[in-house]
């Protein structure tokens, strides 16, 4: 395939679509409707897939991830939380979310929909990034009474500074996309029917580039990232052993989960 075909699909599940959306630019769309996009299994499943399928496609030059109507990604499952509540497993066992910070291309996150706890910081590491006005971004963890994790520590701070990352993941509070506008946050904030346009305009800027130099570049960019990132996820995975341990995060997760 030397020049793939807007719409050519490499992937489709009832969880997430992979196709190619224009020459160069593969576009993996999150799509699980009976659990609104939280980290079900086939959403896990079906985003490990889209993005080990997008390292090995040599005409894709750029990623553009999204999610579907008013969600991009609502983070861990009620089941998932109550599980590391119980000391079984760590959100380390799947490394969903540094996908688009390892993906060897740059990922456009465009975050049409609500992101939520991990599913914020999945779209924050993403090269680039978009944010809907109407929708919300919190980091939620500490709602439940337990530590922020996927990373959330380490990328908010990079992408959102430090300051405006300590207060959202302190108290857990809701933003809007035009209150983080308002709060000088580094990324176009757009209506929501517009991120999908101002992210595939993004991505066409990138896509006319050489896959090679592209790839050369992010690897260099994004080198002190990846380098430092191990350490506070590590960091992170202890806190969560002496946080989720308290009897009291067990009954906030099954009382105010989608609450």
């Amino acid at each position: 395939m030397n020049d793939a075909a807007p719409s050519a699909n490499l992937i489709a599940s009832d969880a997430v679509d992979v196709r190619f959306v224009a020459p160069h630019i593969v576009q993996i769309r999150m799509q699980d409707r009976a659990s609104r996009n939280t980290f079900s299994e086939a959403l896990t499943e079906g985003l490990m897939e889209a993005f080990a399928r997008v390292e090995q496609e040599p005409e894709c030059r750029v990623v553009l991830l999204t999610g579907y109507d008013t969600y991009f990604a609502s983070g861990g499952t009620q089941e998932q939380l109550l599980n590391l509540s119980d000391g079984r497993g760590a959100f380390t066992d799947r490394a969903l979310y540094s996908l688009p910070l390892l993906c060897p291309v740059p990922v456009v996150s465009a975050m049409q929909g609500h992101g939520v706890g991990g599913g914020f910081v999945l779209g924050l590491f993403a090269d680039l990034v978009v944010l809907s006005r109407e929708s919300i971004y919190t980091t939620n963890f500490m709602r439940y009474g337990f530590t922020p994790g996927m990373g959330a520590t380490f990328i908010l701070p990079e992408k959102l500074g430090l300051s405006l990352a300590g207060e959202m993941m302190l108290t857990a509070n809701n933003y809007r996309g035009e209150e983080l506008q308002q709060r000088g946050i580094p990324f176009p904030v757009v209506p929501r029917e517009r991120v999908m346009a101002h992210a595939m305009e993004l991505a066409t800027a990138l896509a006319d580039k050489p896959r090679v130099s592209l790839v050369a570049l992010k690897s260099h960019l994004t080198a002190r990232l990846r380098e430092a990132l191990p350490g506070t996820v590590a960091q992170e995975v202890a806190m969560h052993a002496v946080t989720f341990a308290q009897p009291e995060v067990k009954e906030r997760i099954a009382r105010l989960f989608g609450a």
